[in-house]
C-alpha cells in the first residue's frame, strides 16, 4: 500500500461505525475492548466490518486506537 492508499484507509477505519447490536452507531474505535475480543472468540463478521474490526482491535491491544481518534477529530 502507498502512503497516499495508507492515509486514506487510516482515515475510513477511524469513521466507521459499528452497523448493528448493542453498539450500533459506536465508532469502531469507541468500542471496548472486550466487545472486540468477545468478537474474535466468535468470530469477526466475514466482511469489511470485520476486517476493520480486527485492525481497531490489534491497535486497541497495542495501545495505539488514540491515532484513530486523533485522525477523526483533526
Amino acid at each position: 500500500m502507498n502512503p497516499d492508499e495508507q492515509k486514506k484507509h487510516l482515515l475510513e477505519l477511524a469513521n466507521a461505525k459499528m452497523h448493528f447490536g448493542k453498539y450500533k452507531g459506536y465508532y469502531l474505535s469507541d468500542l471496548p475492548e472486550y466487545y472486540l475480543i468477545w468478537f474474535r472468540q466468535k468470530g469477526f463478521p466475514n466482511n469489511k466490518l470485520g476486517q476493520q474490526m480486527q485492525e481497531v482491535l490489534e491497535l486497541k491491544e497495542n495501545g495505539l486506537e488514540s491515532i484513530l481518534k486523533k485522525i477523526r477529530h483533526s
